[in-house]
């Protein structure tokens, strides 16, 4: 898939960081880009940036609010009016908040955005996915996912156990989107479309900017020493979405391009199969 003439892609969290950088690559290799964002001055800031950087008019951007379902439908919705294929999903959307808060859902908001909207879109648009296939699909998570020993169901909420600057939760959520994968791979075995995580690394953007206090002044200062930048970030995830060697290959984590082992938490089948069924339920869609 290295040529992605004709191939149709939906980036969520593209406006900034990882998912920008990885925009702009797969425009200019000719792909028909669609990014999604929750600011109308962010999407028409990168989509200038895409068509003037590519030189490519085929790129397109939707408004969507992913911390809520509404929002997750409409984004599916959207993309559907305009496009009748999709060959590469990128679930990059992600954040972390400082303090706990609720979704209009009712779900904490950490939870709802890195691992329900990758869940239920996903699930909107896999008919797409299937009638594109060969298709790719590829979850952002993180090496944070080995902070959680299991998977807490019971502190879905953050109510018990927060962490500091919310890193407890963010950390349940990265675990969330590799059980989420390892799920979803086993459950498409065989249709054509193929699902992988991966770790940008510790990467110079936007998702650590709810963080504010001391811990985002100091992520900030260190930022530009320690970290990647997003272009290094995003070098994996566009990999996984176009690499010929990667064709039939599902439900892998990868770093650096390189297949890694995740936690043993993350291998667990039967918390993957109980998210998957939770997750469902909260989307008012069958397990299936």
């Amino acid at each position: 898939m290295s040529d992605m003439q004709g191939k149709v892609v939906l980036i969520t969290g593209a406006t900034n960081g990882i998912g920008r950088a990885a925009a702009l690559a797969l425009a200019r290799r000719g792909a028909t880009v669609a990014v999604a964002g929750r600011s109308q001055q962010r999407l028409d800031d990168t989509l200038a940036m895409l068509r003037a950087e590519s030189g490519v008019e085929a790129v397109s951007g939707l408004l969507a609010d992913l911390s809520t379902q509404a929002g997750v439908r409409q984004l599916a919705d959207a993309f559907r009016e305009q496009h009748d294929r999709l060959d590469i999903l990128l679930n990059n959307a992600g954040a972390n908040f400082r303090e706990r808060a609720d979704t209009a859902d009712g779900l904490e908001r950490t939870f709802a955005v890195n691992h329900i909207a990758y869940y239920l879109l996903t699930r909107l648009l896999l008919d797409l996915l299937q009638a594109s296939a060969p298709a790719r699909i590829v979850n952002v998570s993180s090496e944070a996912h080995r902070q959680q020993r299991t998977f807490d169901f019971d502190n879905l909420d953050g109510r018990k156990r927060w962490g500091m600057f919310g890193f407890g939760a963010y950390s349940q959520s990265k675990l969330a989107n590799v059980l989420f994968t390892r799920e979803l791979a086993r459950r498409l075995e065989g249709s054509g479309i193929t699902v992988n995580s991966m770790h940008p690394g510790v990467v110079n953007t936007g998702l650590f900017q709810n963080v504010g206090g001391i811990g985002g002044l100091v992520l900030g200062a260190l930022a530009p020493v320690f970290m990647k930048t997003p272009e290094q970030g995003a070098d994996t995830l566009i990999w996984l979405a176009t690499a010929g060697e990667m064709e039939g290959r599902s439900g892998g984590y990868y770093d650096r391009r390189r297949l890694r082992e995740p936690s043993a938490a993350a291998q667990d089948d039967d918390a993957a199969r109980r998210l998957w069924a939770l997750s469902a339920e909260l989307c008012g869609l069958c397990a299936g």
